[in-house]
């Protein structure tokens, strides 16, 4: 006769402890182990955490997309002509004020996937938010990238700048190897508190995903069967 499967609090309390995919014996073996850590800015749970950083998107991005569509229905208020930017170009046609608020309202929407999928414990819903976060990342280490490479490109964007721009003048009188430390070091500052942002959103992910598996029931197994 098949053996009968033990009480359901002993099998959880063996998934818990020996069959957890995020267990002790896979923490230790993994490299990536030393950056896991329930815990984020040294105060509140990684979950904790997600939901602050998806809300604060949201709120940016909900604030962004109400000026676009301020934009879109009184063009006049926000439209800049040629001769207001020094330049020969608009600052803002109807295709790009379309494009980036569609933009804006695919940002809600991870956003609003990432503090779902963080307040109710679902790990798929915070994939989106998590890759988004690796696209910026890249992009900003790019930008610093090309500083390193192309160092001129500085001057020339602050010659293309409006004769109008605050502190215009300013800015381009400090010595030009002294401006690109001083960027370079704010982009590096700004990478580095996005990684962190990023390894939060992950230990979340890992946390939610681990807690969700461990739910699994796990039975005793005897020499000649198993459950």
């Amino acid at each position: 006769p098949a053996p009968v499967p033990p009480p359901r609090s002993v099998a959880r309390r063996v998934a818990r402890s020996g069959a957890e995919p995020g267990g002790t014996a896979e923490m230790l073996s993994s490299p990536w182990a030393r950056f896991y850590s329930n815990s984020c800015c040294l105060c509140c749970h990684v979950r904790t955490g997600t939901i602050i950083l998806g809300v604060w998107y949201l709120i940016i991005n909900s604030v962004v997309l109400l000026i676009l569509l301020s934009a879109l229905t009184d063009p006049d208020q926000y439209h800049l002509t040629s001769a207001e930017l020094g330049g020969e170009f608009e600052f803002m046609d109807d295709a790009n004020m379309c494009i980036a608020t569609a933009i804006s309202l695919l940002m809600i929407l991870i956003c609003a996937m990432a503090t779902y999928g963080a307040y109710k414990q679902h790990a798929a819903w915070i994939i989106p938010f998590f890759c988004y976060q690796i696209f910026d990342f890249a992009l900003n280490m790019l930008v610093a990238i090309s500083i390193l490479v192309y160092p001129s490109t500085i001057q020339d964007y602050l010659r293309q700048l409006p004769t109008n721009f605050p502190y215009k003048e300013e800015i381009m009188s400090v010595n030009p190897t002294c401006l690109i430390v001083i960027i370079l070091l704010f982009i590096s500052i700004i990478l580095a508190f996005k990684g962190y942002l990023i390894s939060c959103v992950w230990n979340c992910y890992r946390y939610i995903n681990s807690r969700n598996n461990s739910d699994v029931l796990v039975y005793i197994t005897t020499n000649d069967t198993a459950v």
